[in-house]
């Protein structure tokens, strides 16, 4: 009788170069570094900066400072009032959001995939090795906290729902009545597209429809899951655009409520 001999131990591929690749691979982490950190300087400025992100004439609240509760925030921009006194801006005026948000933003399935590769490396691309000697995945602290997203999805729900909250506001004009200018527009294609995102996300998919055994019986849930499905297959690129419309509302509620620019009013 042959003897079996025991199969050796699995290794890693034994590859003393990099990669065999010869495109550009290197090309997309660059840009996710580049991007993500102009976004994340900006963001972080304007979070705690403390000035000009509300417009009293035409009630434009930027969603970096929804909702904001600090005893510091300027008169009409507290919808749910304020909860803390008034602070310095070492404490962000919108602290009960922010923290969901990012939470939900660093969960998501797209960007984990966004940052491992470009900040950690983790690999940086198919097919190349990366300069980690060991490998846990998201079984350690802090990265098992990436299991924490579907929570923070439900939450950022009720924060959407805030957010449409602040654009029906920016559908009046000075004299309270119904009104808008570019400012609207602008927040309202904002908010749309942040719906999308949220809805497009991965938990959101699953929560739908993941457990259904027979989607004929649950023929509402399963049209649902056809089209958070659709979504699904565009999150990377909602991922991006809802990046870039927040840095665009925040930036036009900004020059306005420093008085730099004039609202283009369409309607009262």
């Amino acid at each position: 009788m042959t003897q079996v001999s025991d199969a050796p131990a699995r290794t890693r591929a034994q590859i003393a170069e990099r990669t065999l690749r010869k495109d550009r691979w290197w090309q997309a982490p660059i840009v996710v570094v580049t991007l993500l950190t102009i976004w994340l300087a900006y963001a972080t400025v304007r979070v705690f900066t403390g000035h000009w992100y509300y417009v009293p004439d035409y009630h434009y609240l930027t969603p970096f400072y929804s909702p904001c509760v600090s005893g510091e925030c300027v008169p009409g921009a507290s919808s749910l009032g304020t909860w803390i006194p008034a602070v310095p801006p070492i404490i962000p005026y919108a602290f009960v959001s922010l923290v969901f948000v990012l939470g939900f933003r660093l969960t998501c399935y797209y960007y984990r995939r966004a940052y491992y590769r470009s900040f950690w490396q983790s690999p940086p691309s198919c097919a190349v090795r990366e300069p980690h000697a060991t490998y846990t995945g998201e079984t350690r602290f802090p990265l098992i906290m990436q299991n924490l997203h579907r929570y923070f999805f439900y939450v950022v729900i009720l924060i959407s729902l805030l957010n449409t909250w602040d654009v029906t506001q920016a559908f009046r004009g000075k004299d309270g009545n119904f009104g808008f200018g570019l400012g609207s527009l602008i927040m309202l294609a904002n908010v749309v597209l942040l719906w999308a995102y949220t809805l497009s996300c991965h938990s959101c998919r699953h929560i739908t429809g993941g457990r259904l055994k027979h989607f004929s019986k649950h023929p509402v849930r399963y049209w649902a899951w056809t089209k958070i499905s659709w979504l699904n297959a565009r999150h990377m690129q909602l991922a991006w655009t809802t990046l870039g419309t927040l840095m665009l509302t925040d930036l036009y509620v900004m020059l306005v409520a420093s008085g730099a620019i004039s609202d283009l009013r369409f309607f009262n």
